[in-house]
């Protein structure tokens, strides 16, 4: 974790231990159910036990960690009702930023734009989790459509959260292959300032998102349940 080590920069504090872990989930790289010791974590970064203790609750408040009494900390794992509510907030958020694209900066369109590459890039080269990396910071892109730095920090917390559902569908390459010409699709009307256009192509890929998660958590129920 030495990269992990610089990104918490001289006088960490519990905040920038929280976002280093966060990073971590989303990136993919701490599935749900991943135990976090403390002596190994805080050893890998470097902090005190109190620190990593009140990172562990920032990130508890965050939905992305539980503590089971007895047993520790460990990565949520998410239902069926987490996903439909997670989607419920990105139709909201999302679609109400694309339609904010006929004024918002350049450089935005081209951060999407850099996106689509980046994960058609990871999908070519067989890095399947980076698939999914790719098109989470597409979707923060549609976010800083809105120019609102409030809400594009609340969104980078919420794709942790995101990023714990997409490990129900087990074959990511299933899951996202069809989003890589979706998001080629959405990038040219953003960069249109086709905001109808890209608005459309935004709900139909959340609904079918949504659908083939919600049906990825129902398959896993009966397994749940009888283990």
């Amino acid at each position: 974790m030495e990269r992990d080590q610089d990104q918490l920069g001289r006088g960490s504090t519990a905040e920038r231990v929280a976002g280093v872990l966060r990073r971590r989930v989303t990136e993919g790289d701490i599935p749900p159910g991943t135990r976090l010791s403390e002596e190994v974590v805080g050893a890998a970064l470097g902090v005190s036990r109190n620190t990593l203790r009140e990172a562990f609750r920032l990130l508890t408040h965050e939905w992305l960690l539980v503590h089971e009494l007895n047993r520790g900390v460990f990565v949520r794992t998410l239902d069926g009702d987490d996903v439909a509510q997670l989607y419920r907030l990105r139709r909201l958020v999302e679609g109400a930023a694309v339609r904010e694209v006929a004024g918002a900066p350049d450089r935005v369109i081209e951060e999407i734009r850099a996106s689509v590459e980046e994960g058609e890039r990871a999908a070519a080269e067989q890095r399947r989790p980076h698939v999914a990396t790719a098109d989470l910071h597409l979707h923060h892109g549609i976010v800083r459509l809105a120019e609102s730095p409030r809400l594009a920090d609340f969104m980078l917390r919420f794709h942790a959260e995101l990023r714990l559902a997409f490990h129900a569908m087990g074959d990511l390459r299933r899951f996202h292959a069809p989003c890589l010409i979706r998001n080629r699709e959405l990038s040219a009307a953003l960069k249109a300032r086709d905001a109808q256009q890209a608005e459309l192509l935004l709900s139909v890929y959340l609904v079918d998102a949504e659908r083939q998660l919600l049906r990825a958590f129902a398959d896993r129920e009966p397994l749940s349940s009888s283990g």
